[in-house]
């Protein structure tokens, strides 16, 4: 008799949808994050923004910096800040690829979203390559001309 495999739901909390377009994502690495009590509640809740966060590897360990997680509405902490940095979890060998490419290559870390993968929560982080703003403005004529390509096939469509 087969056994049925389990489904894990995955919970997106927040997405970094800016940096999609300001950056080319060379390579995705999944890694965890040290939360304080209240603040996986709070994530839960939906307090969580990556906007205008980045990762920063400091003395071989990794930092994420300026993300937003609000104070959960129960919790009574006055010296609650917001956006300090808090750190992330990944093996050791991973984070010395990543600081050197990130210093040979002159490379990016950016937090690209947040979310729940068997009762834990992790920050997808992309190692990036600022885009220039020709790649921009070609990156988006692409798109336009795919969409006006897909317009006009739905006119002799039946």
């Amino acid at each position: 008799m087969k056994e049925k495999k389990k489904k894990t739901k995955s919970y997106i909390f927040a997405v970094n949808k800016k940096a999609r377009h300001e950056y080319e994502i060379l390579e995705n690495i999944e890694m965890g994050i040290v939360l304080k009590g209240a603040e996986v509640k709070a994530i839960r809740a939906g307090g969580a923004s990556l906007k205008d966060s980045f990762v920063r590897i400091d003395e071989n360990e990794c930092w994420l910096w300026n993300c937003h997680i609000s104070q959960w509405k129960y919790s009574s902490d006055p010296g609650y800040n917001p956006t300090r940095k808090r750190k992330l979890l990944a093996f050791r060998e991973e984070i010395d690829t990543l600081s050197g490419k990130v210093n040979q290559k002159n490379l990016t870390l950016i937090p690209l979203k947040l979310y729940l993968k068997r009762g834990k929560i992790k920050v997808d982080v992309g190692l990036c390559r600022g885009m220039k703003i020709y790649d921009k403005r070609a990156k988006d004529k692409e798109r336009t001309l795919k969409n006006e390509l897909h317009k006009e096939k739905r006119k002799y469509v039946i």
